[in-house]
């Protein structure tokens, strides 16, 4: 096959998808029903013509018969008057008239059964296009609900062109706003580790920040454990880690106890069990016992990071409220916390075995 031949083909495979995909059977189906319309005109126009030419021989032979019935009546005026030259004249042309008139006989006998046939035809193309009317209606009927029943199912598939151009944009607008709420909690993630500066925020460095806001989360939970408490009546359903502790001892006989231990109505006494006493003032009480209250709760569920941060809160803030007293005083304790490496383990023990953390972790 040469190269040509080849392109040619090919150009009419392409140009023929091309007009698949963009002819429309509706507009087909008028287009073939309208042509029939035109051959039925036509085949109309062609009876009208033939019925025309038949008329019009029909004239030609009835003037042939005038012409005729003329000559015969000048050849026997002719004879009477004894011109037989003349008689034969008009009888000749008699003769000629006769023959035409035969002849044009003949032609209109075929374009009457011409006209017969286009009229026949006619009838038939009639009914052909009558019936292809009723065929192209049932036929764009079915096409119609075919194309709407095909476009509901793309659309609720999501399979036609602007459905999917609907998809995208969705995908597109959660793309973006999982990228912003991703950026916003990376800028908040840096605003925390003090990476970033707030516009406005009070002097002060990261650091400060960071302990600030420690501090106010220990505030917070020793609030909402001082709040449970006194709603839950915590005092008689739940051990307590701060308690008196032990009553204490008794002055030896001709010892006489330093200055400062004596008993201070103002003040309490806060023991770190294997550690030194602090003296709190009792305003500070408040602040101490809803730390203690999260210490105890941290217990009681088994939570080593809270526990491990309550104990260290509950510490951190007797070392930094408290006045340490000297290594040699006797004054007794009111509190005894236990030490800051004592495990969950062993203070869950404790609370089991006495009831209290300290109270045991005094008696050790």
């Amino acid at each position: 096959m040469s190269i040509m031949r080849r392109m040619s083909d090919l150009f009419q495979q392409k140009a023929s998808k091309v007009l698949d995909r963009a002819e429309d059977p509706v507009d087909a189906l008028d287009l073939s029903y309208q042509k029939q319309l035109e051959a039925l005109q036509q085949v109309r126009r062609s009876v009208a013509e033939v019925l025309t030419s038949e008329k019009r021989l029909e004239m030609q032979a009835a003037q042939l018969q005038q012409t005729q019935d003329k000559s015969q009546s000048q050849a026997k005026l002719a004879l009477q008057q004894g011109r037989e030259d003349l008689a034969r004249l008009a009888l000749t042309r008699a003769q000629q008239a006769q023959a035409q008139a035969d002849g044009m006989q003949q032609q209109i006998q075929q374009l009457k059964d011409q006209e017969q046939r286009l009229e026949v035809t006619a009838q038939k193309l009639q009914a052909k296009v009558e019936a292809f009317r009723t065929q192209r209606e049932t036929i764009k009927a079915q096409y119609s609900a075919a194309k709407a029943s095909t476009q509901i199912g793309e659309a609720v598939t999501g399979l036609s062109e602007q459905m999917t151009d609907v998809n995208l944009m969705v995908e597109r607008a959660q793309d973006k706003t999982q990228q912003m709420q991703a950026r916003s909690a990376a800028i908040d993630s840096l605003v925390d580790s003090g990476t970033l500066d707030t516009i406005g925020v009070t002097s002060g460095d990261d650091i400060d920040r960071q302990l600030q806001g420690k501090l106010t989360d220990s505030q917070v939970d020793a609030q909402l454990a001082a709040m449970k408490q006194e709603v839950l009546g915590s005092s008689d359903t739940a051990p307590r880690i701060s308690a008196p502790a032990s009553p204490p001892p008794a002055a030896q006989p001709g010892v006489s106890p330093p200055t400062d231990s004596s008993p201070d109505a103002d003040n309490i006494v806060v023991r770190i069990s294997g550690e030194d006493q602090y003296r709190l003032n009792v305003a500070e009480r408040p602040q101490l016992e809803p730390l203690d209250a999260v210490l105890s709760q941290a217990i009681e569920k088994q939570d080593q990071l809270a526990y491990a941060k309550a104990l260290s809160d509950l510490l951190n803030f007797v070392r930094s409220h408290g006045s340490k007293l000297p290594a040699d005083s006797l004054m007794a304790s009111d509190v005894v916390l236990p030490s800051e490496d004592m495990t969950l383990d062993e203070a869950t023990k404790l609370l089991s075995e006495d009831g209290n953390v300290v109270q045991a972790g005094a008696g050790a």
